[in-house]
């Protein structure tokens, strides 16, 4: 079994920052991806930042210039660091991984409890 745990969430004021972390624990062999997806209130949810396991990011179009993806491979842990907030990136953001574990032998999707994001003034 693998659980991932989010922090970092709060309420900012438009233009502020915040970082998320989303760190994995259990039978870990190697994580393939790590992606943070958000779901705003009345809308899908949608892929917001990916990194692979050579480091590749990529991002969606609405906050590239303002959120970077980063990770620590030995703490099995991803980030987002997030600037230049605004009241549109109010949502629910969740955190999701491609985790090999060892016991069993498998590959699948894991995906944290979600942390609140509020821009408000």
């Amino acid at each position: 079994q693998v659980q991932l745990v989010e922090s970092g969430g709060g309420l900012v004021q438009p233009g502020g920052s915040l970082r998320l972390s989303c760190a994995a624990s259990g039978s870990i062999l190697s994580i393939n991806f790590m992606n943070w997806y958000r779901q705003a209130p009345g809308k899908q949810r949608e892929l917001v930042a990916t990194i692979n396991r050579g480091g590749n990011s990529n991002y969606a179009d609405s906050v590239k210039g303002r959120f970077t993806i980063s990770k620590d491979n030995a703490k099995n842990t991803v980030y987002l660091q997030m600037n230049s907030l605004k009241f549109e990136d109010t949502a629910v953001y969740f955190c999701n991984m491609g985790v090999l574990t060892s016991t069993p032998s498998v590959l699948r999707d894991y995906w944290g409890q979600g942390t609140q994001v509020t821009v408000s003034s």
